[in-house]
């Protein structure tokens, strides 16, 4: 067998880091967690013992709030003085370059930080003449690098010779041009508006899409919440719980039938048949203060006495983003997984379990 074709059929390196706490405990990272993965498109809850989805919870989804796709957008229009003050400076501003190969091709993102982070081949990048470095997962051949360029630094003012050098290389000298997933959350502020803004561009407004439904009879692991590593025949792991988990959103039979071409999968043990289980999908630009209020109502669902013992969310990131968590560089490699999933307990004990793929960092 050749060299090639044996690397192929190798599993790729993953890597899970899994934490525990309280939700209500004064140092408890969960809401930052969340706020430093910042391109997400799509998001799972599963409560299991649910037949009927709260109004509180309803109220959320329908307020997750639509995004936008904006076609042939030129990369210089994110860094003009009008853009930065009417959107960066007044909010959360997400940009996102729309099917781009972050392996292959160019591609861009904005960071609600204020950080536009480019990601490029090496004739785009010497050809842009901005300051750069190698991307870490280029290899010993240096054929791709990042460039960032902070959209709030005080020294990338109007009449500064870094803001007219940044101007002219993606203006003029090299001239960048995407189609763009936008979004902008701000706290009240008025004035202008995405769709007003770039209402000379192709743009288009998207509602995320949320599909539901019921599952009978699911057989489900049974685990606590001080047993992260489980303990043999009583309470599985929590990597046991996360690999059911994505068989489950996934809708992958957990019986193991000898004739299944699909999968041979069966749930971990020891296990629980439990009655009915509700889950829910949202699909779309989710940004990072939806997830926030999401996972604020799952909490909340236990104020009242419920049958079920933890709720579970599960969010995945764009595999060909530019970033993962943080400005924490993202590759795609074998597969591009960048995703988290809390479990929440009944008592708000939490687990956070975050995932990565070959081209990744550690997550924080």
């Amino acid at each position: 067998m050749s060299v090639p074709l044996r690397r192929l059929r190798e599993t790729p390196r993953h890597l899970l880091v899994c934490e525990k706490s309280h939700v209500r405990h004064e140092r408890s990272r969960h809401a930052a967690h969340v706020r430093s993965h910042s391109y997400n498109y799509r998001v799972s809850f599963l409560i299991p013992e649910c037949g009927i989805l709260p109004e509180a919870l309803k109220s959320v989804i329908t307020d997750i709030g639509e995004y936008y796709l904006v076609k042939n957008l030129s990369l210089h229009e994110l860094v003009t003085h009008e853009f930065i003050n009417t959107f960066v400076k007044k909010g959360s501003c997400y940009a996102l370059t729309y099917n781009t190969k972050i392996d292959q091709d160019n591609a861009a993102a904005l960071l609600p930080s204020g950080k536009l982070i480019i990601s490029v081949d090496k004739d785009t990048y010497e050809e842009l003449g901005l300051q750069g470095r190698p991307s870490q997962y280029s290899g010993k051949k240096v054929m791709r690098y990042i460039v960032t360029i902070d959209l709030t630094d005080s020294a990338f003012d109007p009449d500064s010779k870094k803001h007219k050098r940044v101007l002219w290389a993606l203006k003029e000298k090299k001239p960048l041009e995407f189609d763009f997933l936008l979004s902008w959350h701000n706290t009240g502020a008025e004035g202008s508006t995405l769709m007003s803004y770039f209402s000379k561009n192709q743009i288009q407004a998207h509602q995320p899409k949320t599909t539901f439904s019921t599952l009978r009879n699911l057989q489900c692991p049974v685990f606590h919440s001080n047993e992260l590593q489980g303990k043999l025949e009583e309470s599985c792991s929590a990597q046991e719980l996360f690999e059911w988990l994505g068989a489950v959103c996934n809708k992958v039979g957990l019986d193991n039938k000898s004739f299944s071409f699909l999968s041979t999968y069966c749930c971990p043990q020891p296990s629980t048949v439990v009655e009915q289980a509700y889950l829910c999908t949202i699909t779309g630009f989710i940004l990072p203060e939806k997830i926030i209020q999401l996972l604020e109502q799952l909490c909340c669902y236990f104020d009242e006495p419920k049958l079920a013992q933890w709720v579970t969310l599960t969010v995945h990131g764009f595999a060909d983003s530019p970033v993962s968590w943080r400005e924490s560089e993202h590759g795609f490699q074998k597969g591009g997984e960048n995703l988290y999933n809390f479990v929440v307990f009944r008592n708000l004990d939490y687990w956070l379990q975050m995932a990565v793929g070959a081209n990744d960092d550690c997550p924080p």
